[in-house]
């Protein structure tokens, strides 16, 4: 059974028992800041669970987009060493909203691993909680299962949680025998022990209880249900294999490698690990590339940038040492198209990211064993053993080489590494990315709205601006909900209906006040705590406001018109880049406010001033068209069939807004709108950069925002005609004459400059010393900048015939140090290897060639004592090399 026959007979089956079929989630995690990256199918579903959310049905079934990568659901070091861990993997789930339990969980399963997918019930086996008698019961008693064949295991492996802080319950495994050939043993110890022979196929979590920060924990509003079996390890099963890797998810791509490579597969070496991991990884890069991650020094970025690299790395072992792995994205979308056509849309962008990434970790890895190699020598020259966890962890995160290169490295020199010295700074490294990640935090501050569940705010802002009637629902004051906000207090305001638009998609939440006939309060933006609740940030100016009152909401009018302008204006941009770039260009974050807005999509080169000029009068030629902004109300379903573009980073509910430009744009968005283009006036670019790697930002403005932003350029024109005493029209040729001007003056300062300091310069004894018949002039020179000592110190060294100039200046709050050496000194004292003695003596680095080297430091005061130390470090240097 292929691995799409799988999902297709999972969902099915599901759909039968009245189950809703939901789509899988973006990799990237919508309003949870616990977590990285999307690592269960319940993710989507975690409001529901808690009781935040309500949804249309009680039943659902999904294959979900996982990556297990980071935090405590991390099976990154597993990869390729067992035959069943991943990166990437999909998981397929049913699930309960306080519909059926325990009972109807396992009689669902054990009926669609026998029945359907028709696995001999003699080769499962089962584990629950130690404690857990009902499921017990329900396996040995209704399902028939022998006790010898149901184990209870602790709280390590049969009770799941989503992390320290979340839901949580025991849980009842699944698991398969391979076969004894594989290994022979107790079933039991061999399944806790995590043996290859056991697949765990199904995992059903009985969810009952929400852990808090305090590690205690609570009843859930009422018992659900959550499921999650791996694919992949259902596919080694029903397609007769031993490992993941030989099912037709993996295969191909093992096989594309072996192509490029020219190695065989498997060979019971250390290289079938690298085939496992290049295969496993590009799965990952590329559905994280396609759901809008890009390679970054931080964040969900990094993971994705190491992942490339490690990958590369595997491909060296194969002797790929050429970048490879963007000729491997092709296999994956056509592996997955069936269930993921949106990737097989993407495959050009995402190759192009990845072939990027993989030239961009060649050179750079290239320069870290460089500076890896300066470390083995100066290790050896110090006679020592062992290279520092220092210079180890340097190679692994400033430049991507694995641990495992830095041990074979050494071991040719033979050195060993301080692995204890390298954790240690990795662990510094973990310390310092938790302090900086927000979502711990985050969390806590919404801690508060946990005691508001079940309450809802309509939002009416669609229709209407003000509301004359709303009752306060609940007062937050410094995260504690108070009964009332009185005069120059600050604090959220929930209200059971409002006009104001709360921050989300990308715009900005409203502003306005409210007020009653004893109160007056200024609103300077409204969010969502909760999906159904919307907070209204305030300030109370008189009197005061308590839990009950009815007060009036009005928005500011003036500043929704601006956001809904630049609203439109965005998806008109959306359109017209596609349009003009291609299909690859999709959004990757935006900002609407009131006075600009800003758009971030995926395109690897800047765009020319011709192509922006062409996307400006795309765009304003539609507002001159005046088109109806149509608003329709649909299904998330219905509008991605009728093509609506569905942004990655958004969470859409059943029911969704639908905007439709003409025939120009159609997408999906909740957000405000004009009621025709041709209220958005006119549209400007005010820029276009990179923000990363394939990801491009433009900032625009609309209106009136663009009106001043015009008559500010026409203030400045009017100025620098009156300054350069010259018409507009003739201020670039005035420009471009004085331009030439200065540069000839510039030319001229400097010839005046050098000629100076080469007058200053004599060779005197002072100056001048001879080692080893190797003339040697240094000299430290004020007042001169970088250009001007390094042409001085070639002149010198012509001057000098034969020899060696070393030269050093302040510049600022630095020191510089530059040598110089002639052609037949050069091979005597290469300046680089001099340079090299230099640069930790002034607490700086540098680098060059044998003729020529210089070196920056941040010791000012040893400029001195170090220029006085060249003669002896020419001894050593002639010293080393006669040893040789």
């Amino acid at each position: 059974m292929k691995a799409q026959e799988i999902r297709e007979t999972f969902l099915n089956f599901f759909a039968q028992k009245k189950h809703k079929i939901v789509k899988s989630s973006s990799l990237i995690p919508k309003d949870d800041p616990t977590i990285l990256f999307t690592n269960a199918g319940m993710n989507q579903f975690k409001n529901v669970f808690l009781g935040l959310e309500r949804r249309s049905y009680s039943r659902a079934a999904t294959v979900q987009k996982c990556m297990r990568v980071s935090g405590k659901h991390n099976d990154l070091e597993q990869v390729g060493r067992t035959s069943k861990h991943h990166t990437f993997f999909e998981m397929l789930g049913n699930f309960s909203f306080g519909d059926y339990f325990k009972r109807e969980a396992i009689h669902y399963a054990w009926e669609l691993m026998t029945a359907v997918f028709r696995f001999p019930p003699e080769k499962l086996y089962i584990t629950v909680y130690v404690d857990d008698d009902d499921a017990f019961q329900v396996w040995k008693d209704e399902i028939g299962i022998p006790k010898n064949r149901i184990f209870r295991f602790g709280r390590e492996d049969n009770y799941w949680a989503m992390g320290d802080i979340g839901p949580c319950g025991p849980c009842s495994e699944i698991h398969f025998d391979l076969g004894s050939e594989l290994e022979e043993g107790s079933p039991a110890e061999l399944i806790a022990q995590g043996s290859d022979r056991f697949l765990e196929l199904w995992n059903l979590v009985f969810m009952q209880f929400y852990q808090d920060e305090q590690g205690q924990v609570h009843p859930l509003p009422s018992p659900s249900i959550d499921t999650g079996m791996g694919l992949e390890r259902m596919a080694t099963c029903l397609q007769g294999k031993k490992s993941n890797f030989e099912t037709d998810l993996f295969l191909p791509i093992i096989q594309r490698v072996m192509e490029l490579s020219q190695e065989d597969y498997p060979t019971r070496t250390e290289k079938d690990a690298s085939f496992r991991i290049i295969a496993d990884h590009i799965r990952s890069i590329s559905f994280l590339i396609g759901d809008g991650v890009m390679p970054a020094n931080e964040g969900r970025g990094y993971v994705l940038r190491r992942l490339i690299r490690r990958a590369f790395r595997h491909g060296q072992k194969l002797g790929l040492d050429q970048p490879f792995l963007y000729q491997l994205v092709a296999v994956v979308s056509e592996i997955m198209k069936d269930a993921y056509p949106e990737l097989l849309d993407s495959v050009q962008f995402i190759t192009q990211v990845c072939l990027a990434e993989e030239e961009r970790f060649s050179q750079t890895l290239h320069s870290g064993l460089k500076t890896f190699y300066h470390f083995v020598e100066k290790t050896i020259k110090e006679k020592k053993k062992i290279l520092p966890g220092e210079v180890i962890f340097k190679l692994y995160d400033t430049y991507g080489g694995p641990l495992d290169l830095s041990r074979d490295l050494a071991a040719e020199r033979n050195l060993d590494i301080d692995e204890q010295g390298f954790q240690k700074e990795l662990e510094k490294q973990r310390t310092k990315a938790r302090l900086h990640w927000k979502g711990d935090q985050e969390l806590r501050e919404k801690a508060v709205y946990g005691n508001l569940k079940g309450l809802k705010s309509e939002f009416v802002g669609y229709e209407m601006t003000s509301l004359a009637e709303a009752k306060v629902l609940a007062l937050v004051k410094d995260g504690q909900l108070v009964k009332e906000l009185g005069e120059g207090e600050e604090g959220e305001i929930i209200l059971d209906k409002t006009p104001f638009y709360a921050e989300a998609g990308g715009q900005i939440g409203d502003t306005g006040y409210l007020k009653s006939a004893y109160f007056s309060g200024q609103v300077t933006n409204a969010f969502y705590p909760l999906p159904e609740v919307i907070a209204h940030q305030a300030k109370v100016f008189s009197g005061k406001i308590k839990v009950g009152d009815i007060i009036e909401a009005v928005i500011n009018n003036e500043q929704r018109k601006s956001i809904s302008r630049n609203h439109t204006a965005t998806h008109l941009l959306h359109a017209a880049l596609r349009q003009m770039l291609g299909d690859h260009v999709k959004q990757a974050g935006s900002l609407v406010a009131a006075d600009r807005l800003r758009f971030d999509f995926t395109h690897f080169a800047a765009l020319s001033s011709a192509q922006i000029q062409q996307l400006e009068e795309m765009i304003n030629q539609k507002i001159r068209e005046n088109i109806l902004v149509e608003v329709r109300e649909t299904t998330l379903e219905e509008g991605l069939k009728e093509g609506a573009m569905a942004i990655f980073e958004e969470k859409y509910g059943e029911q969704v807004r639908m905007i439709c430009i003409g025939d120009f744009s159609k997408e999906l968005c909740g957000g405000v709108h004009v009621r025709q283009t041709g209220e958005i006036g006119v549209f400007k670019v005010l820029s276009e950069a990179s923000v990363a790697a394939g990801m491009r930002r433009i900032e625009a403005v609309t209106g009136k925002a663009a009106l001043k932003y015009f008559q500010e350029i026409e203030e400045l024109t009017n100025q620098i005609s009156l300054v350069l005493n010259t018409s507009k029209k003739e201020m670039l040729t005035q420009l471009e004459r004085l331009k030439e001007n200065l540069k000839r003056k510039e030319k001229e300062i400097e010839q005046l400059r050098a000629k100076i300091f080469q007058s200053q310069v004599k060779f005197d004894e002072q100056n001048l010393v001879e080692v080893d018949r190797i003339k040697i002039y240094v000299k430290k020179i004020e007042g001169i900048n970088q250009n001007e000592i390094r042409n001085l110190a070639d002149n010198l060294k012509q001057r000098l015939g034969s020899g060696v100039v070393v030269l050093g200046t302040k510049l600022g709050n630095r020191v510089l140090v530059v040598v110089s050496v002639s052609k037949e000194a050069s091979s005597l004292v290469p300046a680089n290897i001099l340079i090299d003695k230099i640069a930790p003596l002034i607490e700086g680095g540098g680098g060059g060639r044998a003729d020529f080297a210089q070196a920056g430091g941040k010791k000012v005061s040893e400029l001195d004592q170090v220029l006085e130390r060249i003669p002896q470090m020419v001894r050593e240097i002639r010293e080393e090399k006669n040893h040789l």
